[in-house]
């Protein structure tokens, strides 16, 4: 028999992302429409291990739209990794009567909303993560404002670059997942885009801005994704930017290069209309979701539609995707299954490998 849910806790975990308010707003209201209590974990998981709980009103969640982060707060609890913290967690879900858990966040999150589910609290998950990292989902909460945060950078930085014949390295954030350089280095018109997806020819590098410069380009841009490996003991950024500086010192090259991190600024912010949408509806999807009694699944965006699918099989597709598999991982799941999985990893590799081919095409 289907377990009726009277209260659900709602929880933000990991990093914040732009968006995680309006999620946590459509949650609230989509429960308290169909007549289920909400209780806030504040500060992640590390609310539940440590009973730092709130119950939350209709009014509690107005006009938090165009915050950015999230007004439920946000942690890395190690705690919750281990079964003495997990009890914890689900002791104070029994003391408050909490039927049911929505976790919005990254990988990790998932991975502690399955550790919930199978221990008997039926947890969904809705992704929120600026890195658009969850490799079944096409989109993620916050990866539209960060994505518009670099734009804006790279607009700025193209200023000073023509100004001073310049080059500039942007690093951006995503440590498994290339996609914010990507999208924005594409958006930018970078002569040079290097993600952990796809190999990087720093010799076809130079090549593109020696014929940008013969074609008299003054602004020169490079878009680098935190994700690639280091070399020579630095950030590939600062790595990459030191070696164009020595090529242009030896006269090899004439622009300078300057170097620029902006880390947690791309988390920050008012969300983008984008991500406000897309987050109202994935919290309100995940509320219908265990109200139809599904549980231990996650939103994800497919092809313009919201789709669920079991968390397990999601992290496993995006462990395959960025190499990290084990031994044993693939246990338990179909032919069939892994098949689905490698069909997903394809179309986005793919998809990754010619949008940097599209923008070393275009950069000139």
């Amino acid at each position: 028999m289907k377990k009726k849910i009277r209260r659900i806790a709602v929880l933000t975990s990991g990093g914040d992302a732009q968006g995680m308010n309006s999620a946590v707003r459509a949650v609230t209201r989509r429960a308290l429409d169909a007549g289920v209590e909400v209780y806030a974990s504040m500060g992640g998981y590390y609310g539940l291990v440590h009973d730092v709980v709130k119950k939350l009103k209709a009014t509690d969640v107005a006009n938090i739209e165009p915050l950015g982060g999230t007004i439920i707060w946000t942690d890395r609890c190690d705690e919750f990794r281990y079964e003495e913290g997990m009890q914890k967690a689900i002791a104070t879900c029994r003391k408050y009567k909490i039927d049911a858990v929505i976790a919005i966040g990254g990988d990790g999150t998932f991975r502690g909303a399955t550790d919930l589910s199978v221990r008997g609290i039926p947890t969904v998950g809705v992704p929120g993560t600026i890195d658009n990292d969850i490799t079944a989902s096409d989109y993620t909460i916050g990866f539209d404002t960060a994505m518009n945060r670099a734009t804006e950078a790279f607009d700025s930085l193209r200023d000073t670059c023509q100004s001073h014949n310049r080059i500039n390295v942007l690093e951006c954030m995503g440590r498994g997942c290339g996609d914010i350089a990507l999208r924005s280095g594409l958006a930018a018109g970078a002569v040079g885009i290097a993600i952990p997806e796809v190999p990087f020819d720093e010799d076809a590098l130079v090549a593109r801005i020696k014929e940008a410069e013969a074609a008299g380009k003054r602004s020169l841009l490079v878009s680098v994704s935190e994700g690639v490996a280091e070399k020579n003991g630095k950030a590939f950024g600062e790595y990459l930017t030191d070696k164009l500086n020595a090529l242009c010192k030896a006269g090899e090259i004439k622009h300078d290069a300057r170097f620029c991190r902006l880390a947690h600024v791309f988390r920050g912010g008012a969300p983008t209309l984008r991500d406000r949408d897309t987050a109202t509806r994935m919290g309100a999807f995940a509320v219908d979701m265990l109200l139809r009694g599904e549980s231990d699944r996650v939103v994800l965006e497919r092809n313009g539609k919201l789709v669920s699918m079991e968390i397990r099989y999601a992290l496993m597709t995006d462990k395959m995707y960025k190499g990290k598999l084990k031994e044993g991982d693939l246990d338990g799941f179909t032919e069939e299954q892994i098949a689905g999985m490698k069909e997903i990893c394809e179309e986005r590799a793919k998809e990754a490998a010619e949008l940097v081919a599209l923008a070393d095409a275009l950069c000139i």
